[in-house]
């Protein structure tokens, strides 16, 4: 009798522990909340084209290009900020434009040629 009660506490200890764990708690991952002002959202999307250029997904040319244009526009009823990187050295037309996707809070959503 002594083990069930002591093996129910032990089972109901763990099970209290688990609620713990639930969704209402500040969780310490990096995505921010707070909104980045314009200079450090260029500044993140700066380091990003540097970041994908060191990766070879973009032309060295891109390491020397600074943003043409920098603005919030709203996707998905979310509302983001939008770098853009114009590099002229390009030759295709369609592979000048950079469009650089951020959150609010400055964390990298996407980057593309498309700009959608």
């Amino acid at each position: 009798m002594q083990l069930k009660i002591l093996l129910l506490g032990f089972t109901l200890g763990l099970l209290s522990m688990t609620t713990m764990a639930g969704g209402n708690h500040d969780h310490g991952h990096s995505h921010s909340h707070t909104q980045v002002t314009q200079t450090e959202a260029q500044t993140k999307a700066t380091e990003i084209v540097a970041a994908l250029v060191k990766r070879k997904k973009l032309e060295n040319s891109w390491s020397s290009i600074v943003a043409s244009s920098i603005e919030t526009k709203t996707f998905n009823g979310n509302p983001e900020w939008l770098v853009i990187f114009v590099n002229t050295k390009i030759t295709n037309t369609d592979k000048q434009k950079l469009y650089v996707f951020l959150t609010l809070g400055g964390d990298y959503i996407a980057a593309n040629f498309t700009g959608k």
